[in-house]
C-alpha cells in the first residue's frame, strides 16, 4: 500500500520559505539558503543533468527519499508564482522543459488547467477538488509505490491536519528566517503522534525522520 511521505527543509525557527516569494525569489527572502546543504551534492547535480558534486552524509538521505516514489503532490505556489485564474498556459514550472520528477505530479489549485506533459516522463496534473482527491489520484498514478508530499508549507499543513501523512522527513537548516511560510502552523497539538526513526547529522543540516501514528 502506498505511503504519503513528506520530505522538506525548514529553518531552525520552522519556516520552509522566506517572506515575499515571487518569480525573482521563488523561496522568498533568504529561502534559498535553506537548501545550501543540497545544491553541492552529486545527487542534486545528477538530477539536473550535471556532473561532479559532493558525496557526504546527506547523500544517502536524499537517495532514501527518492526511492520508491511514484508520484508527487505539491501546492500551486511551489509550481509557480502565478496567482488567480491562469491567464494562459505559458507558465510551465520553475524547472525548465525537463523537470527532475520523471513521474506524475499533482498540483493543488483553485483554478482548473489541462495537464501539462513535459520531457523525461513528468506530467503536471492540476487538481481543483481538494487534498483527498489529489492524494487518491496520486496513489493511483504511483501504482503501488509511495507518494512524495513536496510542499509548500500551506499544503503540507493541510495534509497534516487531515491525518493523511504517514512519514515526516524534515531537514533542519541552521538558519533563522523570522518570517515566511511556516510548517506545522495552526495544527492541533494532539494531531500528530510521532515516532523518531532516524537522525543524521550532515554538513550544514540535520535530517530527522518520523513515523506518524
Amino acid at each position: 500500500m502506498s505511503k504519503l511521505r513528506l520530505s522538506i527543509t525548514m529553518s531552525l525557527d520552522g519556516y520552509a520559505a522566506g517572506p515575499d516569494q515571487n518569480e525573482e525569489n521563488p523561496l522568498g527572502i533568504g529561502g534559498m539558503e535553506l537548501h545550501g546543504w543540497f545544491f553541492p551534492l552529486k545527487t542534486f547535480r545528477e538530477m539536473h543533468g550535471e556532473e561532479g558534486g559532493e558525496v557526504n552524509a546527506s547523500s544517502a538521505v536524499v537517495e532514501e527519499r527518492r526511492a520508491n516514489i511514484g508520484a508527487t503532490i505539491m501546492g500551486r505556489n511551489m509550481f509557480g508564482p502565478v496567482r488567480g485564474p491562469w491567464p494562459d498556459d505559458s507558465w510551465r514550472g520553475w524547472w525548465g522543459e525537463n523537470p527532475p520528477y520523471h513521474h506524475p505530479v499533482f498540483v493543488l489549485t483553485h483554478h482548473p488547467r489541462a495537464p501539462l506533459e513535459m520531457q523525461g516522463g513528468t506530467t503536471f496534473h492540476f487538481v481543483s477538488d481538494g487534498i483527498e482527491s489529489a492524494l487518491a489520484q496520486a496513489e493511483d498514478a504511483a501504482r503501488g509505490r509511495d507518494v512524495w508530499l513536496a510542499g509548500g508549507a500551506s499544503v503540507v499543513n493541510q495534509f497534516l491536519a487531515a491525518g493523511l501523512v504517514d512519514e515526516i522527513d524534515v531537514s533542519v537548516a541552521p538558519l533563522i528566517l523570522g518570517a515566511g511560510a511556516r510548517l506545522f502552523e495552526g495544527l492541533d497539538p494532539g494531531t500528530l503522534k510521532l515516532k523518531q526513526m532516524r537522525a543524521v547529522d550532515a554538513p550544514g543540516v540535520t535530517h530527522i525522520k518520523y513515523e506518524v501514528s
